[in-house]
């Protein structure tokens, strides 16, 4: 570790005890400290926290107060210091300098499945089909994230199945990487009180809810009586002050519903500090196309979600429209890769082929194999970053990359030919291109206007 990394550990770590003394005049400290040791990184996003901090007007200074006043001050260190710090300040140079060394993607998450079980059995989830049989071991989860230190990778993200149902697991790999963020997509029934104090105790786990909207939209998919449940394990992490978010999958049928600025409201109301939206994705034999959103309600959620971001205190992504802040697709090793409960290594958790497995090959090795070689070479996929995706908007990328690489289907239930899932996206990819061009050009325009009157005003 250097000396810069320790001493902007220590004082980061000095800087949240002042906060807790007194936030007002030590939360404009902090930025103050991210804007010093940030070698340069990310100043369009610091400029954002600093207006949130400082300007009672915006939209995120109540959301602000919220992280000061409501989460576990030791579980905000700890996640300050392993994210800020580990996950990017740290990281980042020691993945530069190897995206260089070895001409491939280093990423900047690892998604993996510590299982393909599951305790529900949800309309239309993908997960399902794997069964539930197949499970990462801890050497082997262990394994994963010993390699992946190696590459500079400190942020961990638990698919499945249901990475709950390896909670004991979970929770020795927090102890052992207590230098780490581990982040869960869970459906959140299996959060108790107990489960809620061994988190407290790590203070590096943070789960994220699958939610597909109110009560009955809920329960229709996922079964009686989980919404409630849900809400019983948001209230038991609320009462711990632990840090949580939600999982939101949009589709044909409840997408009014699940961006409505009720739902944003509710979700607010029960303390979430992040939602994280997902696009229905056809993926599977038994996937159901029809759930796929059309045109124009792809472009409602497009406008309202970025509508409530600023006016509404919840950090919010949408990760099929908000390409254009990561530079489009970010699978395949560029900024994240999955890992399925068989071990093998999916460029995508949505696109499950593979070429490599962690039991035969290095991190290294499979960020270098000929699948992940062909999405590093194409990336991005399409210049307009309302069409990031090689599968749902650009398919004959992914059938291209298919054929050329030889890469298998993992799904060892029912396997899917890459022609299959591709058929299933082609009529909603030309029917998606003209209005992603109609939005990207304006969004475009209204980019251009707010660089001239950034630089008038200077």
């Amino acid at each position: 570790m250097s000396v810069t990394t320790t001493l902007s550990k220590f004082g980061l770590t000095k800087l949240f005890d002042q906060i807790y003394k007194d936030p007002e005049p030590n939360l404009v400290k902090l930025i103050d400290w991210a804007d010093r040791f940030s070698n340069g990184l990310y100043p369009g996003q610091r400029a954002v926290i600093r207006q949130a901090i400082e300007d009672p007007e915006n939209a995120f200074y109540p959301y602000v107060r919220h992280i000061i006043n409501d989460i576990d001050p030791e579980v905000m260190k700890t996640v300050a210091v392993n994210f800020f710090i580990n996950a990017n300040l740290t990281s980042g140079p020691i993945q530069n300098k190897l995206r260089e060394k070895y001409n491939c993607n280093i990423p900047w998450a690892i998604l993996l499945d510590p299982t393909s079980a599951c305790n529900l059995h949800c309309i239309g989830c993908w997960a399902a089909e794997y069964g539930n049989k197949l499970n990462l071991s801890f050497e082997e989860i262990d394994d994963i994230i010993r390699q992946g230190k190696e590459l500079g990778v400190y942020m961990y993200i638990y698919t499945g199945g249901e990475p709950m149902v390896r909670k004991k697991d979970l929770i020795r790999i927090c102890e052992k990487h207590d230098d780490c963020i581990f982040l869960a997509f869970t459906n959140g029934i299996l959060i108790d009180e107990e489960f809620a104090d061994e988190m407290l105790r790590v203070k590096n786990f943070v789960p994220a809810i699958s939610l597909e909207g109110f009560g009955e939209a809920t329960d229709s998919r996922r079964g009686p009586g989980v919404y409630e449940k849900v809400l019983k394990a948001m209230e038991i992490l609320h009462e711990r002050k632990l840090i949580y978010g939600l999982s939101c999958c949009y589709t044909s049928m409840n997408y009014d519903s699940i961006t409505s600025e009720e739902y944003w409201d509710m979700m607010i109301e029960k303390g979430a500090y992040f939602v994280w939206y997902f696009h229905y994705m056809p993926v599977g034999n038994d996937a159901s196309p029809e759930l796929l959103p059309d045109p124009e309600q792809r472009e409602t959620v497009y406008h309202r979600i970025r509508d409530y971001r600023s006016r509404k205190p919840l950090f919010a992504m949408d990760f099929q429209n908000d390409a254009e802040f990561v530079g489009g697709c970010i699978a395949g090793g560029r900024n994240y890769f999955h890992i399925n409960a068989n071990g093998d290594a999916d460029p995508c958790v949505f696109i499950h082929y593979s070429d490599s497995n962690i039991r035969e090959k290095s991190l290294l090795d499979i960020l270098r194999s000929p699948l992940f070689m062909a999405y590093h070479d194409a990336q991005p996929f399409n210049e307009n970053m309302l069409q990031p995706c090689p599968m749902l908007e650009n398919p004959e990328k992914l059938r291209e990359i298919i054929e050329k690489t030889g890469a298998k289907s993992t799904d060892l239930q029912s396997p899917e030919t890459a022609e299959h899932l591709c058929s299933k996206c082609d009529s909603y990819a030309s029917c998606w291109a003209p209005k992603a061009e109609e939005l990207w050009e304006a969004r475009k325009a209204e980019k251009a206007v707010g660089s001239q009157e950034g630089r008038e005003s200077c």
